[in-house]
């Protein structure tokens, strides 16, 4: 048997994601790692047989768009929906990383992820 990943990894977008009012207003840089896992079937240069990263990308967009409070909420948002378009799908993994988050000191990024695996 076999398994297959799609994923988008690094995907760069400037949003108005936090919590507080001020991130609101003046936005941040964010960092998206989208991986999936299936067993394929069928036709493998058929597209309805797979994960279509432009379609991944596309939900990433959206949900970026759409300003939450909590990363939190923006990874659930994205999970559901590529569950939603792709029901077979086995796993997913989603990752945001907030660049240089507005607190004191030298941060990177910080980080929130979830997990989703099917119970089929």
């Amino acid at each position: 048997m076999f398994v297959q990943t799609v994923a988008l990894k690094e995907v760069k977008f400037y949003a108005f994601h936090g919590f507080y009012p001020e991130e609101q207003l003046t936005g941040s840089h964010f960092s998206i790692d989208v991986e999936v896992t299936f067993i394929p079937s069928g036709d493998t240069e058929d597209l309805k047989h797979t994960v279509n990263y432009e379609v991944i990308n596309s939900i990433l967009i959206s949900a970026m768009q759409n300003t939450q409070k909590l990363l939190e909420t923006v990874v659930k948002n994205i999970i559901d929906e590529l569950i939603k378009i792709y029901p077979f799908i086995a796993t997913a993994v989603v990752g945001i990383k907030k660049l240089h988050p507005p607190m004191p000191g030298e941060i990177g990024h910080s980080f929130v992820q979830l997990t989703y695996t099917s119970s089929k």
